[in-house]
């Protein structure tokens, strides 16, 4: 897990005049997140005749903003433009007493990567998990997400696990 020192909200440059901020998402971001969130979605397989109904994604940015749900949001901007975004959830577990923390969705807009985008976000959750008292973040990738994956093993600790599942 990061400290406190690994936190701070504005970050490395992109060059050396471009600084990478991590925020919450706000209402008037819908307009700059929905095409990362279009580009996240096109990488897992989720465009054209598979894209997702338009009342998935209204639903999903709604959820960032009703303080009853446990789901989270936060993009990083750069140059006064949205250049990556990270949603997570908490959720209890069988496992502990305190509750988990899910990093759902990463990504970051292609002329950004490798420039310590993902890194600040992912961060930026374990900031927030921590505040929150969450002992625990996880998350899962495809075994062919290799470019992320090389980030992933300097943040985090691979588990080894397979996932399954079976839509109904």
């Amino acid at each position: 897990m990061p400290t406190a020192a690994t936190g701070p909200l504005i970050t490395q440059a992109l060059d050396m005049t471009e600084a990478i901020h991590v925020r919450p998402v706000v209402l008037s971001d819908f307009p700059a997140w929905k095409p990362l969130w279009d580009g996240y979605n096109a990488f897992y397989g989720r465009h054209g005749d598979t894209a997702l109904p338009l009342e998935i994604t209204k639903m999903t940015w709604s959820r960032f903003f009703d303080v009853y749900e446990p789901m989270h949001a936060l993009v990083a901007e750069s140059a006064g433009e949205l250049i990556g975004l990270t949603h997570f959830l908490f959720h209890r577990s069988t496992i502990q007493l305190g509750p988990s923390c899910y990093l759902q969705d990463l990504f970051t807009a292609e002329s950004a990567r490798g420039k310590g985008v993902g890194r600040r976000l992912i961060n930026e959750v374990y900031r927030c998990a921590q505040t929150s008292g969450v002992e625990r973040v996880y998350w899962h990738t495809r075994e062919t997400n290799t470019t992320a994956m090389q980030l992933y093993d300097k943040v985090a600790e691979k588990q080894g696990s397979v996932v399954y599942r079976k839509l109904l």
